[in-house]
């Protein structure tokens, strides 16, 4: 090797080591510890968005707290108000019904009434042979209505309410007429003057009846006294 091409050879390792031991110097040592404000900065930059962070999730969960309670009052309001209106509807269906049977037991008493005139019906000397006959065809027909329009009612869940012979009631019967019978009990129904009713265990319309009351006592009788 020639003297000239050795002197090129030292010159570029020595410039490749100058070149390394500049860098080594240069370069960051990565393994350095920071220093005590440094790391205290860092904590504390740490902690500010840690709490921040945590504002943040605590205004969140506040935010659907919030809309939840307000989103179950609102169910709950719209629950009240679809039972009010069933209710409601119920009871227009109920009272409807009410109106409807109401109804037919007015019919009954027509039929009733007109039946036991039928009945009572006696036509003079004149006109009996072709009264009676006619008169007994209606009466018959009224009864097969009657039947028809009780058999209705029975279906429907309304029943005729017993009174006769049985102590008064005053929240089922209405008394339009008093007796004094010493014969019976005072309080008793001794006539019914219009039928009552239930629907199923509800009143639907009240008996009017005639109620013995204890005889009134003479104005001349005078007190016996105790011997």
């Amino acid at each position: 090797m020639d003297a000239h091409l050795r002197d090129q050879l030292t010159a570029s390792f020595r410039d490749y080591l100058d070149a390394a031991d500049d860098a080594r110097h240069s370069a960051p040592d990565a393994k350095a510890t920071p220093d005590l404000f440094t790391l205290l900065a860092e904590v504390s930059a740490l902690k500010n968005e840690v709490k921040l962070e945590s504002r943040q999730v605590k205004t969140a969960l506040d935010e659907f707290r919030g809309l939840f309670e307000l989103l179950r009052d609102k169910q709950a309001q719209l629950d009240e108000e679809q039972a009010q209106r069933r209710s409601a509807e119920r009871t227009r269906e109920q009272q409807a019904q009410k109106d409807l049977l109401l109804e037919l037991l007015e019919v009954r008493d027509r039929l009733e009434a007109g039946q036991l005139q039928a009945r009572r019906f006696k036509p003079g000397l004149l006109g009996r042979r072709k009264a009676k006959p006619f008169v007994a065809s209606m009466a018959e027909g009224m009864v097969m209505n009657l039947r028809r329009l009780d058999e209705s009612l029975t279906r429907r869940g309304v029943s005729h309410l017993p009174v006769v012979g049985r102590p008064f009631d005053p929240h089922t019967m209405h008394a339009t007429g008093v007796v004094a019978d010493p014969e019976i009990p005072v309080g008793q129904v001794v006539e019914e003057l219009r039928k009552g009713f239930l629907h199923g265990d509800t009143l639907l319309r009240p008996a009017e009846v005639v109620v013995n009351r204890a005889p009134a006592k003479s104005r001349h009788e005078k007190p016996r006294l105790n011997t």
